[in-house]
Formats: C-alpha cells, sequence, structure tokens
C-alpha cells in the first residue's frame, strides 16, 4: 500500500516503533491483541490499529503540498479536512480558510470566491450540488480532491447498484459530510435513504412488509430520501451501502436483517433480485480499527482513554464500544489530563465534562488507550507521556520499547 508524506510533527517516534513491532510479527494481521507496555506501577494497553489511515494520510499529503506549491494564493478547504482539532488548526494557521462547517453551513458565501483561487476537497468528498457551484465560478472540483478512495469506492457501488434498478440504503449520519456527499452521488444514480441504525432499519422494514403506510414513511425519514422515493416501489429491490466510519458491524446488522425481511416477503429463491451484496464496500481501516477495540474488551482494566477528535465519527463509535465494558475517558489532547481531573467528552451530554479522582489508588494500574482513525499518533503520545508522568520509578520508554520489540 502506497505510503504518504505528511509532516514530521503528526508522526511519533514511539507509536511507530510500537506499530513496526506489531506488524512484524504479525504482518497479515491476524493478531488483533494490544501491544502491552509494562512501565511497572502503570501498565498500559496500546491496540494494535488506530491512528491515520491511508484515505486521511492521502488528504493531509494533498492538503500541505498544495500550499507549499502555491504561496500567495487564496487557499480555502471545503470544510474540515479531517475530524481532528489539531490538523485543522494547523491548516488555519497557514492561512487556509474553511468554506463551510461540517453540518455544511455557508461561513464564507460562494460570491467570495473566485476562479483563481484553490479549493481542496476534504476527504469525506463533496455532493454533486457542490461540484456543479465549483464549476460555474471557475473552479475544478478535482484539481485538489482529497477524496478518500474507499469512499468513492461507496459511490461507485451505489451508482451500480441504481443502474441495476436498485434502491441504496445508506447506513449513516444524515447530517455527516460523508454521507451527504454519498446521498447525493447515489440519488444521481437512483433512489436512496439514509438510515441511522438498526432501530431505523426495523421501521423500513416495516414499510417493506405493508405494515406501515406510505404517509409514515414520509413522516419518520422526512428529509432523508431522495426526490420522488415512492416506497411502494422503490423498496421492492434494494441494497445498503455505508458511512465508512460507521460500526461495520452494525452495517452489517442492517444489511442481515433487511436481507431476511426480503426473504421473508420474496422468498429465499428470488433473493438476488431483490437483495444486493455490497460487503465489498465497508472500508479496510474501520474494520480493523473495530476489530482492535473488540480485542480491548476482552482484557481486564481500569479505564479507558480514547484520544481523537470529538466530531470524530470513528473515534465516538470506538470510546461507545469500549464504554460498555469500562469506565472509558474520550479526550482531544493531552491536555485535557492532569494527575487530579480529566476533561473528556460525555458522548450521552455531548459536551465535556470533569472527572476527578479518575486513577485508583492501586499497583499496578492498568490502563487501555487508543485513538481514532482521524488522530495524529504524535497526540496520542503526548497522552502517553502525560499519563506516565504522574506516576513514580516508571521504567523507562527505551527499556518498554525493548521488550515489545524482543517478543
Amino acid at each position: 500500500m502506497k505510503k504518504f508524506e505528511i509532516p514530521l510533527y503528526y508522526k511519533s517516534s514511539v507509536i511507530s516503533k510500537i506499530k513496526q513491532a506489531r506488524k512484524d510479527s504479525d504482518p497479515k494481521k491476524k493478531n488483533f491483541y494490544p501491544a502491552l507496555l509494562d512501565f511497572g506501577p502503570v501498565r498500559i494497553f496500546v491496540a494494535r490499529h488506530f491512528g491515520f489511515c491511508y484515505g486521511v494520510e492521502k488528504a493531509i499529503e494533498i492538503a500541505y503540498k498544495t500550499v507549499e506549491e502555491n504561496p500567495g494564493k487564496r487557499i480555502f478547504l471545503l470544510s474540515e479536512m479531517i475530524h481532528n482539532p489539531r490538523v485543522n488548526g494547523d491548516l488555519m494557521s497557514r492561512g487556509i480558510k474553511f468554506v463551510m462547517d461540517t453540518h455544511g453551513d455557508q461561513l464564507i458565501e460562494w460570491d467570495e470566491l473566485n476562479s483563481e483561487d484553490i479549493l481542496i476537497i476534504p476527504a469525506f468528498g463533496t455532493t454533486l450540488e457542490i461540484q456543479k457551484k465549483l464549476n460555474e465560478i471557475g473552479i475544478d472540483p478535482y484539481k485538489y480532491n482529497t477524496t478518500c478512495p474507499f469512499v468513492e469506492k461507496v459511490w461507485n457501488r451505489a451508482a451500480q447498484l441504481g443502474k441495476e434498478n436498485y434502491s441504496a440504503i445508506i447506513h449513516g449520519k444524515y447530517y455527516h459530510e460523508e454521507t451527504r456527499a454519498t446521498f447525493s452521488h447515489s440519488s444521481f444514480s437512483g433512489p436512496s435513504l439514509i438510515i441511522r441504525d438498526l432501530e431505523e432499519a426495523k421501521f423500513l422494514s416495516s414499510v417493506i412488509l405493508g405494515e406501515k403506510s406510505s404517509d409514515e414513511f414520509y413522516s419518520f425519514f422526512s428529509g432523508k430520501f431522495s426526490r420522488g422515493f415512492n416506497p411502494g416501489e422503490d423498496l421492492n429491490k434494494i441494497g445498503v451501502v455505508n458511512q465508512t466510519t460507521m460500526l461495520a458491524t452494525e452495517t452489517q446488522r442492517i444489511a442481515e436483517h433487511l436481507k431476511e425481511i426480503m426473504i421473508r416477503k420474496y422468498g429465499i429463491e428470488n433473493l438476488k433480485e431483490h437483495f444486493a451484496d455490497t460487503r465489498d464496500t465497508l472500508c479496510y481501516a474501520t474494520n480493523d480499527n473495530q476489530d482492535a477495540t473488540y480485542e480491548l474488551l476482552k482484557l481486564e482494566a481500569d479505564f479507558a482513554v480514547v484520544v481523537g477528535g470529538y466530531n470524530s465519527s470513528n473515534s465516538g463509535h470506538i470510546a461507545e464500544l469500549l464504554s460498555k465494558r469500562f469506565k472509558t475517558y474520550y479526550i482531544s489532547s493531552a491536555e485535557k489530563v492532569s494527575k487530579e481531573k480529566i476533561l473528556h467528552f460525555d458522548i450521552q451530554l455531548k459536551k465535556e465534562i470533569f472527572s476527578t479522582n479518575y486513577i485508583p489508588d492501586k499497583n499496578p494500574v492498568e490502563i487501555i488507550l487508543t485513538s481514532g482513525a482521524s488522530c495524529p499518533d504524535a497526540v496520542v503520545e503526548e497522552v502517553l507521556f502525560k499519563i506516565l508522568s504522574f506516576f513514580k520509578s516508571v521504567k523507562s520508554i527505551d527499556e518498554v520499547l525493548h521488550e515489545i520489540i524482543k517478543a
């Protein structure tokens, strides 16, 4: 797989050595068990997979090269490059301005842009409507396009569904940039509908089976279906695609549920005519991160720390999974952590809260550490060293790394 050039200050020599040691010992990624960093009074379990994925590294490389190669030019990002505050903040410090926020609300009006400006499409991609708008301004939407290839893979599969007269059922958050982009591309090819979770899939099932009316469908899924969507006709043939940062296991559960509904309605002998197999659209990085998280759930630990931007879907899902078993602290940086208290994001309350006395008085303290796919390894390293500073007589990082590498 291609390697990309990203700024050195996003990298971590410590994390890189841990990842390389795991890769050397398990090149085919068969073992998702975490690496154990035994510092004596504190033991830290580091997830097998975390941090920048292929699509994120590609986007960052393009963005920084664009800045480097275009001195004096006005450079804009359509919206956040990725969902990480450090990366976006650094790009802004280099003069890049955001045209929209993450919800699609305009920060800079279109008429303020001109054909001499440079506009970067973020890793999430963008809608056909925005592409058209950029063309009208005279800006080539493809010249500085950082759309993740795995997102484009979903678009291509959705387009294929439309050509074969299937409706695309998109598992995602309707307000997320990637889902809005996928919906736009999918709707161009055929009927499309966004569903959030298994509960919404069950409601959709009742519509497919005729247990709920079209009016109930329109009310329940208001704003989430393509123009002219007819539940009486457009739910006869369906295929499921997803927002790549959603839980792959949840997408699979939704697909399996809808598959069973189509079997129930049309019979297993007619399944292929009514339900498309779309398993090949699931993102490898999301799968790896989630498989690594499931391995973490098998551990005994005092608490877990997830590092990432608070609007990162991938990071949020990891925190959500871990919180089912451990006290989990979802933080954006090492600055949120002190020995006495930790400022962390509460997924249910949707805001930061303080927790005090979060480190138990025991020896050793056992901590899980991981991050989302949009979080730089350097930030994870900073959190690691900040936590270590709270303990006395810890082994040196070189000693611990030596134990991992020789294992």
